[in-house]
């Protein structure tokens, strides 16, 4: 089944879960959500389009983390915060937590292959700009993968699965990429941590609630799917195939 790759790195990103006002959240890896949400930007789909929402997050998504992010927080002040009554307006703290320096191969699975390359192309040419969560977060490079072999290329005849075991590690920092990751034949590996779309019935699944049933400002609505979370090994090819 043909899979789309995609390229999430930027120096901060924020993907909330829980987020209830003065205090906003971020998971640790891109949501469900968040990557419906970039997506439907990128096409040009409106909050109140439903359908189209769900037909998006009907894609079976994984991700891999190629650079887990350092947790950090901030605070921001909002003035004209009304009480429940709309009355007494006043000036609010919040504090909001984001990812400072985390990498990520999000990967989507589907048959409908013109779909995938509708999200390609839409990516490449997005109707509306696309941000990690917030928009003071822009992607740091292009999200489509490139630059790589043919059979790593931005849509890939290759399952969801196997893309996210041998896809070239994405990382570009010097420092990281250059130092020794395995040595010998009897060495460990550096594993890199994934998050994928399971079988509900399946064992050893969590409960993310990150699967958007409506964007409308009105009536947001989530549904809960089911994660798997696992590790694949940094292998040397990977590394020698990363991009620069």
């Amino acid at each position: 089944m043909p899979t789309l790759l995609m390229c999430i790195d930027a120096p901060m990103q924020s993907w909330g879960v829980r987020s209830h006002f003065a205090s906003r959240d971020t998971a640790t890896e891109p949501t469900k959500s968040g990557i419906v949400g970039l997506l439907a930007a990128a096409l040009g789909i409106p909050q109140n389009a439903d359908e189209e929402i769900h037909h998006l997050a009907s894609l079976r998504m994984g991700v891999r983390v190629d650079r887990e992010g350092v947790l950090e927080n901030d605070f921001h002040t909002v003035q004209n915060v009304p009480n429940t009554e709309g009355k007494n307006h006043r000036t609010a703290v919040t504090k909001r937590f984001y990812l400072a320096d985390a990498l990520f191969l999000v990967a989507l699975e589907s048959e409908d292959r013109h779909l995938l390359h509708q999200l390609l192309t839409a990516l490449h040419q997005p109707h509306w700009p696309l941000y990690f969560g917030r928009k003071a977060f822009p992607p740091a490079r292009p999200i489509p993968t490139q630059g790589l072999p043919s059979e790593h290329q931005s849509v890939t005849a290759q399952s969801l699965d196997h893309a996210l075991r041998t896809h070239p590690w994405l990382e570009n920092q010097p420092r990281v990429k250059n130092r020794p990751h395995t040595t010998g034949e009897n060495a460990s590996p550096d594993w890199l941590r994934t998050v994928v779309d399971a079988d509900p019935f399946a064992l050893d699944v969590e409960l993310r609630h990150d699967f958007p049933l409506s964007f409308n400002p009105q009536q947001r609505s989530y549904a809960s799917r089911a994660v798997q979370t696992g590790h694949v090994p940094l292998t040397p090819e990977m590394i020698s195939s990363s991009t620069a």
